[in-house]
Formats: structure tokens, sequence, C-alpha cells
């Protein structure tokens, strides 16, 4: 079976947690032990990431540079799919013992210059502060944020994908055997100018979304989003709270979720798993395989 897994920003850095190499890598050889499983038991991987706080934390430092000098979002987003990619490979290929190849490939995605969320940022990225000290950065940098929990981040555009150029290649190394990491952070965003040609823009695509445009275009039999929660609840955050086992696409879209959580999750998932005989599981990294076997998680599926 060809499983799309999205591990989620919570999944990879806890929110309590510096972003510290450290920190980075130990989250990584976790997340790997739980990959692993999976593999060994048959099935075939696509591997996808978020970035959000490691995009933030980079876009923090370029401030310390002028202007004229700081890289772009897209630039940036290159820069975080090659470092946890490389995390995520190493500690995948030592969870396998190399038994298996194991690569990881910058992902362009194309959007829609035109796409209105270039006006409405809501994408969170980098780290979480206090009102009155996000106030003040938000100032001090010319940023947009908004709150998120009990916090307050920066947010930035967030389009959605429109193609992935590069699903040749994910194509080829699949059919060598090959587990591939891609489309980190939501992938490279990009845009195709009149003469056909592609160049980056200022955007974070969301990681879900992309996985889910992923997944419907490799043909997939499943797709994975992996968070540090067990699965989509109804009444989150109170003493009622229940853990929904099984949705359809239709009821997955009728939840009044939170907009910065798992409301996008739900939405992607809801997405793919409208198409015939495949599904969409939500849950936690640990639980993978669990998942996967139905033992575990929320579920959504036509039937």
């Amino acid at each position: 079976m060809l499983v799309v897994i999205a591990l989620g920003g919570n999944a990879l850095l806890r929110r309590d947690q510096s972003l510290t190499a450290e920190n980075q890598r130990d989250n990584a050889r976790t997340a790997a032990r739980a990959l692993a499983e999976v593999a060994r038991a048959g099935h075939d991987l696509v591997i996808t990431h978020g970035n959000g706080p490691q995009v933030g934390l980079l876009a923090l430092q370029g401030m310390a540079y002028k202007p004229d000098e700081t890289y772009p979002l897209d630039m940036m987003g290159a820069e975080t799919e090659g470092m946890i990619g490389y995390l995520i490979e190493q500690e995948l290929e030592n969870a396998l013992n190399h038994d298996r190849t194991v690569a990881s490939l910058l992902t362009q995605v194309r959007v829609d210059p035109d796409d209105p969320a270039f006006a409405s940022p809501t994408k969170f990225v980098g780290p979480v502060y206090d009102r009155d000290e996000a106030e003040r950065v938000a100032e001090r940098h010319k940023w947009s944020i908004a709150q998120d929990g009990e916090k307050w981040r920066r947010v930035v555009p967030s389009p959605a994908p429109v193609e992935i150029p590069d699903l040749k290649v994910i194509r080829l190394l699949l059919l060598h055997g090959t587990i591939v990491i891609c489309a980190g952070g939501g992938g490279i965003p990009v845009i195709e100018n009149a003469d056909g040609a592609l160049t980056g823009i200022e955007a974070v695509i969301d990681k879900d979304a992309t996985s889910a445009l992923l997944a419907e275009g490799l043909g997939a039999d499943a797709l994975l989003l992996l968070t540090d929660v067990d699965g989509v609840y109804k009444g989150f955050g109170t003493d009622a709270a229940e853990r929904i086992a099984q949705l359809t696409p239709q009821e997955a879209t009728a939840l009044d979720l939170p907009a910065g959580s798992m409301a996008p999750k739900v939405t992607a998932g809801a997405q793919f798993a409208r198409g015939g005989q495949r599904w969409t599981g939500i849950g936690k990294l640990s639980d993978a395989l669990a998942i996967i076997e139905g033992r575990s998680g929320t579920r959504i599926a036509a039937s």
C-alpha cells in the first residue's frame, strides 16, 4: 500500500521546546522509529513535514541583516526543507538499518499569484510570544500577527497549492523502492510566468493541503496526517471531549474545529478521501501503524 505521511510541526517539535539542533534531532529520531514500523509492515512511503517554527526562526535571524539582504520566504522554505529532510532521512535510514533507500527532495509547488490568501495572511510561522511582545515585534518588523492558542505568532500568506511540478521525480524514486521525503513545509512556493518559467514567491503553503494534493497525484491508498493528539475530537478541550473514530468526508467538513490546528487537517483529509477507496487517518505520530490498521486515530473514508 502506498501511504503519504504528513508529520505535523507539533509532532516534530513540542510547543514548549526550543529550536535547538539537539531537540530537532531527538524528535526526528522518535519520528523515524514510528515511520520505520510502517515501512517494515510492507508499505511504500512518501513523507512530508511541517516547517513553521524553523522558517520563522530563519526569518528572525535574517532581521540581523540589511533589509535588502534578507532572504525571501521561498528560499527560507528551501533551506528548512533541506535541513529537516536531512534529519528525517538520516534517522530513518538508521532506524531501518539501511535496508531501504531513503531520499529527500527539494520540492517546488506552484500557486496562483492571484490567490486571495496573499491579501489575508493566516499561516503561523516562528516562535510564540505574549501579546505585548508580539505587538512590539510586529511593529518593528512590519509583520502581521494573530493569536495561536494562548500565545501570539507571526502570520504569512498561505495560498492553495495548484500543482507539484516534481511529481515525476517522486514517481521515479518510488518505482525503485525508495522512501521519499518531499514537499516539506508545504513545498517551495513558486508561480508560473507568462513564458512558462517558474519563480519563487513570498508565502508558506499549508503542508496538509499540499500533502493531500501529493497523495492524489501519486494515486496513494492512504494519507496519514500525524500530530500530537490521538484523533479528531467532539468537544475538544472540554470534560465531554470524545474521540471520533470514523467520519465521512461530508461529516468531516461539517465539523466546527479550531482554524489554526485541526481544521486544515480535516479539510485536507476530507478532500483526499472523497475519491474512491482511498482514506485519510489523523492521529498521533507514535500510533502511525495502529492508525493504518484501524486500531487508533480518526479515519475519514467515503464508506
